[in-house]
């Protein structure tokens, strides 16, 4: 005997069976009722919801007549009598059903229309669903316009569609539309154990919930995952098994994420995503079950009332609930939205969570260990009569960076207008003195002047070197990697491993060890074609070793101290040329435009 599938088995087969959709089963059934029959029906919804389902119920409801052979139009269809049996079956005659992903062109629906015009042979109607509709091409779309506004009195359509936005308006105007919504996680875990009850199965309520959820409203898909864990169980569904099977990520992962936040513990949060990774969980999964706790928490904190006392998760949902500020929660939950989008991003998809949870540490309103802001230094100016009007302060144009060792110098009309606000300087305002050119401001019309407010202009910005260890061994994978780079045998991410890689060893035994702290730089593709490089380079054959941890001697360490040096010469040079300095004398509110120093 063959085995039938849950999801055919247990089709709703009247409208009493069916779930989750009693806003379409009260509409269609007063409409039976009341004999007020129309005669196109639009069944929208995602899939696995009963357009389908619906579609024959309602062809049995025009077709049945009933046990005894006298029935007439029933919200009740008998289901004993050959209409009923045989729409269950697929074989009535009047009921055709057309799938318009596959029949998407005029001839097949021409070739459907034509049989328009013949009474139904057993039945009472004759009942046209086409499914998928909003597949058909637009020529097939005109070609039924015509019938489906005026079908002769025993001719019904309906049409289903997960998709009536791509449903043309001419259509839609002719069809009563009804929306079945997707199911919520309870009612489908309810019937999820109405049908293991009927079957003999035993389940825990866990794995029934989780069923539910991994089901996202589709009846069908929620009975598919169930044949799926009867058949990954042997016949029983426990909640370990059911979570084995969909890789879903235990709450308790979630719970030890949100502690180790709110007690601002980086390490924690570091520790839990590396034991995720050894259980090989999901990082989007891990993210949706801290979003669902998080939304538990947020409805703990907004409205207590509200709270399912029901889940077993609320208690757990009500502790947390009471370890972060209603904001924080709401301030956590938006960072897991965007941050699963961002997963896809990432490197891979764990280093990507490690940031998502990062900056949730790193921007927690009250977090600690944020660094407060630097305020601005208090503003040196010469005091104004009381009858002077205060100038408004227009916007000071950043100049275009200068080339080679030269600035750009701004410099103001003679008469200043404006306070013109520069960055601070990096010695301590306190020990700061007042630059001499403040008291040489000119004293004529005074009393006219405008309110005039002068900054210190600042002093060279000098670039903090990356601190690093030169090393021997640094100076000799220096230059190799620098010939290997000339000679264009790397390039991409072995170019860019070779330049964060800090050399350990070099050639004893043709073995080089190398450290580098970042995982992706590691994989062995890259360190693969690093040494053949190196061998070619070298002309012998090379055995290329790569750790992890923190290089303190790299080739790209190197070259950022370089850099740093010209640059800070470059601005010194600058900042003592008798030019600029008379021109910073000259006109009182001059400055050096930060970043307009360029080195050859």
């Amino acid at each position: 005997m063959s085995y039938l599938v849950l999801a055919r088995k247990y089709r709703s087969r009247d409208f009493e069976a069916l779930v989750g959709q009693e806003h379409v089963v009260q509409a269609l059934s007063n409409a039976l009722t009341q004999q007020r029959l129309h005669h196109a029906y639009l069944f929208t919804g995602t899939r696995g919801v009963g357009k389908t389902s619906v579609s024959r119920i309602l062809a049995k409801a025009l077709n049945c007549v009933g046990a005894d052979g006298q029935g007439g139009i029933t919200a009740h269809p008998c289901g004993v009598c050959n209409a009923c049996r045989d729409i269950d079956a697929g074989r009535f005659v009047d009921y055709v059903e057309l799938d318009a992903a596959s029949n998407r062109g005029v001839e097949e629906i021409s070739l459907l229309l034509d049989q328009a015009v013949y009474k139904p042979v057993v039945g009472r109607f004759k009942v046209y669903l086409i499914d998928e509709v909003h597949m058909l091409s637009n020529t097939a779309f005109n070609a039924m316009l015509k019938t489906l506004e005026e079908p002769p009195d025993y001719l019904k359509f309906v049409l289903a569609t997960t998709d009536p936005q791509k449903v043309p308006p001419t259509v839609l105007s002719r069809c009563l539309q009804f929306n079945l919504r997707p199911m919520a996680p309870q009612t489908v875990q309810e019937h999820l154990a109405k049908v293991l009850a009927a079957e003999s199965i035993e389940a825990e309520p866990g794995a029934l919930r989780l069923l539910a959820k991994a089901a996202r409203g589709s009846m069908r898909d929620a009975l598919s995952l169930t044949d799926q864990a009867i058949a990954f169980g042997a016949g029983t569904l426990s909640e370990a098994g059911v979570r084995q099977m969909l890789g879903a990520v235990d709450r308790s992962h979630a719970v030890r994420l949100v502690e180790a936040l709110a007690a601002g513990q980086g390490a924690e949060v570091v520790a839990a995503v590396d034991g995720l990774r050894g259980l090989g969980l999901s990082a989007t999964g891990t993210l949706e079950e801290m979003a669902a706790l998080l939304q538990q928490m947020a409805v703990v904190q907004a409205v207590p009332d509200a709270v399912d006392e029901n889940d077993p998760d609320s208690p757990t949902a009500a502790r947390l609930a009471g370890l972060l500020a209603p904001d924080e929660t709401q301030f956590l939950y938006s960072i897991v939205l965007h941050g699963r989008a961002e997963l896809a991003l990432a490197p891979d998809e764990y280093s990507g969570l490690v940031m998502v949870l990062l900056r949730m540490l790193a921007f927690r309103p009250g977090a600690a260990g944020t660094s407060p802001q630097r305020a601005a230094p208090a503003p040196v100016s010469r005091p104004a009569p009381a009858s002077a009007p205060v100038a408004s302060k227009p916007p000071v144009a950043a100049a275009p960076a200068a080339p080679a060792a030269r600035a750009a110098v701004v410099a103001p009309p003679p008469v200043a207008r404006a306070s013109v606000v520069s960055a601070p300087a990096p010695t301590p305002a306190a020990s700061r003195e007042p630059p001499p050119w403040l008291d040489e401001v000119p004293d004529e019309d005074e009393s006219a002047a405008p309110h005039v407010e002068v900054r210190e202009p600042p002093k060279p910005f000098a670039v903090s070197p990356p601190a690093f260890e030169p090393t021997p061994l640094g100076d000799r994978w220096a230059e190799v990697v620098a010939q290997m780079v000339e000679a264009g045998s790397i390039g991409a991410l072995v170019r860019e491993l070779a330049m964060q890689s800090q050399c350990l060893a070099a050639g004893e035994g043709g073995v080089w060890r190398l450290r580098v702290e970042r995982e992706t730089l590691r994989a062995p593709a890259q360190r693969d074609k690093l040494q053949a490089a190196l061998g070619t380079l070298l002309g012998q054959p090379v055995q290329l070793e790569v750790e992890a941890g923190a290089a303190t001697d790299t080739p790209a360490q190197r070259a950022a101290v370089e850099r740093t040096r010209r640059q800070n010469e470059a601005e010194q040079i600058i900042h003592n040329d008798p030019l600029v300095q008379a021109l910073m004398k000259q006109f009182k509110t001059a400055r050096i435009v930060p970043g307009s120093v360029k080195p050859h």
